[in-house]
């Protein structure tokens, strides 16, 4: 597996912090090879190392809540500092009372999770500021590249565009078994972790808003479009149900959303906001045909690649026409237009047309899948399979 530095030289700093670290994010995205990453660079200059997955079922058996993990840690521990790694640390009851006792005796503690209980108000007040956490995501295309490499494998935009950049799928041959593993992390993600965390009664109803959001990944979302879709359905629902859903999706690091702005009102629009898919491998296994979705996953590929390289994005609504992103980085903003194609009048005019009338001293970036370059006077044309190769927007 590749070493991501581009996590871990975020992480370095903290090695011998007694702040807690927790390292967090989606399910199968890599966090464990983070760990073992951030394990092997400590093991150079000590031994003095404790590592427990809680995923193990055997690990359960030696220590079944926060008062137990204290026990072995300090049976097992050497003198000096020790570091303490501790993976899926959520599935330990009462994990954040062995946690916060550990921390005060010269251990530096790290821990994974693929879900916000390693976040939520409830645990941070146990911690009271004493923790640092970072987001682990899907591989963007140049790690997916990196790892292919290492198995001696190719990838295609294409292929990233339909599914993705979860790590472990690289290491199936065929789209079935590929698409056997996915469905497979869905399943896990949704039933196992949220379901099951969050008691849902309703949990049909659950999977069916899920799926509506996966199957319409980079569009502007409200909760009344998907009560409407719902209601037709003849399912019985409230629009309070359907908040409390998609919030559960967010807090599982399945869904991001990003808030909507107005030029007109300079503004956030109220009910409003943009949804992307942490990996559109969940938009794709919802299509029948190979009939996939390239323009939405497209764009939500961009969004992926802009968190990645570190900007901060809005959406924006420049009178009724809509930017895609506003991009943040250093002092620096951007406006991003996203489109599969703009090879036709009809789609040209309505992507460049959406720049009308906004500020020429930001830079306007228009990124498509066209190898044509359609660079005006005013607008940055990036092609797809250059974008992808980039670290920042700062050289054009």
């Amino acid at each position: 597996m590749i070493k991501r530095e581009k996590y871990i030289e975020k992480i370095r700093g903290f090695y011998d912090s007694d702040l807690i670290k927790i390292i967090t994010g989606v399910r199968r995205c890599g966090k464990s090879v983070i760990l073992e990453a951030i394990m092997d660079e400590i093991k150079n200059k000590t031994d003095n190392i404790i590592y427990l997955n809680f995923e193990n079922a055997s690990t359960f058996e030696m220590i079944e809540d926060g008062i137990k993990l204290i026990d072995y840690v300090n049976k097992n521990r050497k003198q000096g500092k020790c570091y303490v790694f501790l993976d899926e640390i959520q599935l330990l009851d009462k994990f954040y009372e062995g946690i916060k006792t550990l921390r005060l005796h010269d251990n530096s503690i790290f821990v994974t999770g693929s879900n916000s209980t390693l976040l939520s108000s409830e645990i941070m007040k146990y911690f009271s500021g004493r923790e640092v956490s970072f987001t682990i995501r899907p591989f963007v295309y140049k790690e997916l590249l990196e790892y292919a490499n290492e198995l001696g494998k190719e990838i295609s935009i294409n292929d990233y565009l339909v599914w993705g950049g979860f790590p472990k799928r690289l290491e199936f041959n065929s789209e079935e078994d590929v698409k056997n593993y996915l469905i497979e992390v869905e399943n896990t993600i949704i039933i196992n972790d949220l379901i099951a965390r969050y008691k849902i009664k309703k949990d049909q109803l659950f999977k069916k808003v899920a799926r509506y959001i996966f199957k319409n990944n980079s569009r502007i979302f409200s909760s009344k479009s998907v009560y409407d879709y719902i209601k037709n359905e003849k399912t019985g629902c409230s629009i309070n149900t359907i908040i409390k859903f998609v919030n559960y999706l967010k807090e599982g690091f399945v869904v991001d959303a990003i808030e909507r702005y107005s030029s007109k009102a300079k503004r956030e629009l109220l009910y409003y906001e943009k949804l992307y898919l942490v990996d559109v491998c969940f938009n794709s296994l919802r299509v029948i045909d190979s009939r996939y979705d390239l323009e939405h996953n497209l764009e939500n590929i961009v969004y992926n690649e802009l968190l990645y390289m570190g900007y901060s994005l809005q959406t924006f609504d420049n009178n009724g026409k809509e930017i895609d992103f506003i991009a943040y980085k250093n002092n620096k903003k951007y406006y991003i237009q996203v489109a599969y194609s703009i090879l036709h009048d009809k789609t040209y005019d309505r992507e460049m047309g959406a720049f009308a009338n906004l500020d020429n001293m930001v830079k306007k970036i228009i990124i498509t899948n066209d190898d044509i370059d359609y660079s005006t006077s005013t607008v940055v044309h990036i092609k797809l399979k250059d974008f992808l190769m980039m670290n920042d927007l700062d050289n054009l």
